[in-house]
């Protein structure tokens, strides 16, 4: 099985609430229901429906190390075995198989200083490879964690973040510790909080403090404290076609150097940019979009203001998706 169902999101307001959890995944009902204007029993029942039917997931991942995108070109026919091999890691991020060259894409968060290791040794090691491409991200632009698809106005935006104690509160596009260094070693009830964030990332103070063996008000402080840190990050994990934006292409920009920042710029204002980060390498910009159609692709890489700064750019689809925001896709879950 290739792609989780999409299942019955029947309106606007079903995708709203999912931009809402994409912004806070552990936001409370009733604070969504202020935020977006509607009544608390609504959003309560339509809310659970998305989590119990799995269109919704929420989950947690340790942001330890640096992210390093990469690239790999398969065997013929080994492209599936290849990605699973990248998703089942702990530090994959994204895995997906794509159309053209490179046949797979991942991001992995990796210590800088064992860098080396990681190309020589463990990349190399993955079954049905032919050649890797190793590009350290030098400066994210736009994270998944941070695209909501332009569902909701700046006014709801702002409510949801305000009054969260949370990563969704964390200044933009920014990783979480400086290059080369490494976050110190959780503590082993931060570890077991982690872990039970990881496969469900709603789950109650009281849940968390009898898994981790500590009181449900550390439980809350050492969760509050973790996400304010940027040490863990909380995130909606959706398919894009449940926003209504099943065409997910992949892009690779060049740029000359003096027209970077207006490129991004505007890459960080477009709904249709998931991902975008600047990395090493001869086309320095990556880029990962959702469109409702292969005519809305076809119109962002030819008509947009942006391109003409910009050198080259090219273009593939995703075929599938492994991996999403840390979480292995359901038919790969044990």
């Amino acid at each position: 099985m290739d792609a989780s169902q999409t299942g019955p999101v029947t309106d606007s307001l079903d995708r709203r609430i999912i931009s809402a959890l994409q912004i806070d995944g552990r936001a409370a009902w009733h604070r969504i229901a202020a935020a977006l204007g509607e009544p608390e029993r609504t959003v309560v029942r339509r809310g659970t429906r998305l989590l119990e039917t799995g269109l919704v997931r929420i989950g947690a991942m340790a942001m330890r190390g640096r992210s390093v995108v990469v690239g790999v070109r398969c065997a013929p026919g080994r492209a599936r075995v290849t990605a699973t091999a990248l998703a089942r890691r702990p530090d994959c991020v994204f895995a997906h198989v794509l159309t053209g060259t490179p046949d797979c894409l991942a991001e992995l968060r990796w210590p800088r200083e064992r860098l080396a290791g990681l190309v020589l040794d463990e990349l190399a090691g993955l079954p049905g490879v032919l050649e890797t491409r190793t590009l350290p991200v030098l400066r994210h632009v736009r994270t998944i964690r941070e695209w909501h698809a332009g569902l909701l106005t700046e006014a709801e935006i702002a409510a949801l973040k305000g009054s969260a104690p949370s990563d969704a509160t964390s200044p933009p596009v920014t990783d979480p510790l400086p290059a080369g260094e490494t976050s110190p070693e959780l503590s082993r009830a931060d570890r077991l909080l982690l872990h039970a964030l990881a496969e469900d990332g709603r789950r109650t103070y009281d849940e968390l403090a009898r898994v981790s063996g500590v009181s449900e008000a550390t439980a809350r402080r050492r969760l509050g404290a973790l996400r304010r840190e940027g040490k863990v990050r909380i995130r909606a994990v959706i398919e894009p076609a449940v926003l209504g934006l099943p065409v997910e292409a992949v892009l690779w920009a060049r740029t000359p150097p003096a027209e970077v920042g207006s490129v991004t710029a505007a890459l960080a204002e477009s709904a249709h940019v998931r991902y975008a980060s600047f990395v090493t390498g001869e086309r320095q910009l990556l880029i990962l979009t959702a469109f409702p159609d292969e005519s809305a692709l076809h119109d962002f890489v030819t008509r947009s203001p942006w391109l003409h700064e910009v050198a080259s750019i090219d273009v593939s689809l995703v075929l599938t998706t492994l991996k999403r925001g840390g979480m292995l896709a359901p038919w790969l879950q044990d």
